[in-house]
């Protein structure tokens, strides 16, 4: 802006229709403008990262596959997980995608959703172990055996991950 008087009146203008710096409330739950901010969860201290294998996943013929390797080690729960203090099992997971274009913008997004804390949590198995477990965004965690075996082909993977990592703010 060309002098301080037209920025002061921008944000007199702002204080008179009622619309003046967000609230705390708005500061705290991240809105501003309509924005808000990414959500974060309770994941345990792990590591994230891929290498690239040279064979193709079922539904994507002559492309190359990415392998994304998750390691948690075991480790104590805090106040964030369902009995802080407690110890609980870690896990190492592997999932799929086709090194492709869309390939590569999922890989990017679940790295954003992986440092924000939300692909993974704490969570009691069906014997009363806590252990860490897939959070809300679904992985491939198989190469193959279609998508009710968590594989390819699922033509429809790519588009649905995206949709629920842009719900949690994932973009």
């Amino acid at each position: 802006m060309g002098s301080a008087q037209s920025s002061d009146k921008l944000h007199c203008n702002r204080y008179l229709r009622g619309h003046g710096p967000p609230s705390l409330v708005q500061q705290a739950n991240g809105e501003v403008n309509g924005l808000y901010r990414v959500q974060s969860g309770c994941q345990p201290e792990g590591k994230m990262t891929w290498v690239i294998l040279h064979r193709d996943l079922p539904g994507f013929p002559y492309v190359n596959t990415v392998q994304i390797n998750f390691v948690f080690p075991d480790g104590i729960q805090t106040d964030k997980h369902p009995h802080s203090g407690q110890p609980y099992t870690g896990l190492r997971l592997c999932a799929y995608l086709p090194e492709n274009r869309e390939g590569w913008k999922v890989v990017k997004l679940l790295e954003k959703a992986f440092n924000h804390q939300l692909l993974f949590t704490v969570s009691t198995n069906k014997d009363g172990e806590d252990m860490v477990t897939a959070a809300s965004i679904p992985l491939k965690t198989q190469t193959d055996g279609g998508s009710r075996a968590g594989g390819y082909p699922d033509p429809d993977y790519l588009k649905t991950v995206r949709k629920l990592l842009r719900e949690k703010g994932i973009e």
